[in-house]
């Protein structure tokens, strides 16, 4: 056997493993486009992912506190605080009132991420239940879901609380999402709680951060969003990784 068949076989052999190992990198990936595509319920992160914005950013910068708030997001980030100090923490810079928050969500235009609009319709058209699940405010969200034909009923995000005057009294601590670190609480919270009440077997979580990742399980699949923003610890821990909500739309109608 001359050197040149020993080199064809090695260059097969080669062809082959790369081949294998392609496909092989790429099942997680194939695995969430197939739940995708059966998938019987949606929960949308809304900041930075269902709208280009962060909204308590947005209302802090609106109460004159954008600097402050600013400041106390970077501690947060750096992780030496949990979500919930860090939640309360801005809210107590910004001590927002009832008719502030009230006048916010009435005037404030929303942002909606370009593709969503239609992605939503096409989900809904398919019988899959859409959800909004989200560390942000109920109040600034319930405009986002009307816009999206979504019931008010399948928000699930954070109450601000105030006293009789209508100043700032703090946040319901008993809601989900006002917590974050373990399968009970947060939005993993949510995501189990929804598949224990509905019965759901192919729940998806979409977003941007690293609160939406925890989701995933219980959410059967979670798919990163970098359409806003773009978190490189969120992007390396999705299997399926999407810069734009088209490609999601996309994949509904993909019969592989």
């Amino acid at each position: 056997m001359g050197p040149d068949i020993h080199r064809n076989i090695s260059n097969q052999t080669l062809k082959s493993f790369n081949g294998y190992a392609k496909n092989y990198s790429t099942r997680p990936e194939l695995r969430i486009r197939q739940i995708w595509r059966n998938a019987d319920a949606v929960c949308f992160d809304v900041d930075s992912t269902v709208c280009k914005d962060e909204a308590i950013d947005e209302l802090a910068a609106y109460l004159g506190k954008g600097a402050e708030v600013a400041t106390c997001t970077q501690r947060a980030m750096n992780g030496s605080m949990s979500f919930r100090e860090a939640l309360r923490l801005r809210l107590e810079v910004m001590q927002p009132k009832l008719f502030e928050v009230r006048k916010y969500a009435e005037t404030h235009e929303i942002a909606l991420t370009p593709g969503i609009i239609e992605l939503v319709e096409s989900l809904h058209n398919r019988g899959t239940d859409v959800y909004l699940v989200s560390g942000g405010f109920r109040p600034l969200i319930i405009p986002v879901a009307q816009r999206l034909g979504i019931p008010i009923s399948r928000i699930y995000a954070n109450e601000i609380l105030y006293h009789e005057d209508g100043n700032y009294a703090g946040f319901d601590i008993n809601e989900l999402t006002s917590d974050s670190g373990d399968q009970q609480i947060g939005k993993a919270g949510v995501c189990g709680l929804l598949k224990k009440l509905h019965g759901y077997s192919k729940l998806v979580m979409i977003g941007d951060g690293a609160t939406d990742v925890e989701a995933c399980p219980p959410a059967d699949a979670f798919i990163g969003f970098g359409g806003n923003q773009v978190r490189e610890a969120v992007r390396q821990q999705a299997s399926w990784y999407v810069y734009d909500f088209e490609t999601l739309n996309s994949e509904l109608d993909n019969i592989e």
